[in-house]
């Protein structure tokens, strides 16, 4: 049996109202960024942002997906990740996506993060906030305080090989209810988080990291929930695509090449179309 390198393993304080989530991301994040040429610097951001929307999906109780979006007027202009309730995952970056930078957050200057809930047959909702923050890290625990008026810290590392990423949340009082000991048992559960290095959440198995930073403390762990990478993309698709162009379009471009290729931008999967898979495009050599 293969070993699973991609999952997000879950945990409850057993003594305090406080939840977290663990998440490694090693084959999904090689699919995810193979093939499009990203410099160390983009593949750093868009780790981070696969790290963070899985753990944000933990909040997903029905068939649905959460997209973890940032625009910005920096060299990075668009970058998304979204992850459904199955836990799979895609993304896509655009822009100047060779750029390096000493620090990340800088190709993403005077942008905007929105963070879109799209339920299945349900209605849609989307948060939008400021990215002047320092990292994606404080953008989201900013968002989920003013948002769901609930303590929440997100740790998040990437480099060229792995992504990870560690959350804390405060839950609604039910085992203590005096608030001077829910913030004292909330403090402790963070500085002991902030005590983290980026290699510790790249290396460290789930339950060596949180033995490491809460042996004292009664952790209640839950089976690992498998992560994959996986794009919807497909033939069919493509050439449903191709089929909404006109007819002159089309006939232009299979003159002048004799062939339509199609290439995702997100998984980079080639398509070719022949004037043969488009029935409604009469050969011009059969008479009628």
């Amino acid at each position: 049996m293969s070993e699973i390198t991609d999952f997000s393993k879950r945990f409850l304080f057993e003594q305090a109202d406080i939840r977290g989530e663990k998440v490694t991301l090693k084959q999904a994040f090689k699919q995810l960024t193979a093939g499009h040429g990203y410099s160390d610097t983009v593949k750093a951001l868009i780790g981070q942002f696969a790290a963070a929307v899985v753990l944000i999906s933990n909040n997903l109780k029905y068939s649905g997906k959460i997209i973890l979006q940032a625009q910005s007027a920096g060299p990075i202009s668009l970058l998304m990740v979204e992850c459904t309730s199955d836990s799979t995952i895609r993304g896509i970056v655009r822009g100047e996506v060779k750029t390096d930078s000493s620090n990340p957050w800088m190709l993403l200057k005077e942008g905007q993060l929105a963070i879109t809930i799209e339920r299945e047959n349900g209605p849609r909702y989307q948060g939008i906030i400021a990215l002047d923050t320092d990292s994606l890290a404080t953008a989201l625990d900013d968002y989920f305080l003013q948002s769901e008026q609930l303590n929440t810290r997100f740790w998040l590392a990437a480099s060229g090989e792995c992504a990870a990423g560690l959350m804390l949340q405060q839950l609604p009082a039910q085992l203590n209810q005096d608030a001077s000991a829910r913030d004292e048992q909330w403090q402790h559960a963070v500085v002991l988080a902030e005590t983290i290095e980026a290699s510790d959440l790249l290396s460290l198995a789930p339950d060596t990291l949180l033995y490491r930073l809460y042996h004292q403390d009664p952790i209640r762990l839950f089976p690992p929930i498998p992560v994959a990478f996986h794009c919807p993309c497909n033939r069919e698709r493509s050439q449903n695509a191709l089929q909404l162009l006109p007819s002159a379009e089309l006939e232009e471009m299979l003159n002048a090449d004799g062939h339509i290729d199609m290439n995702c931008d997100i998984c980079g999967q080639a398509y070719r179309f022949l004037r043969s898979d488009f029935t409604e495009l009469a050969d011009p050599r059969i008479l009628h």
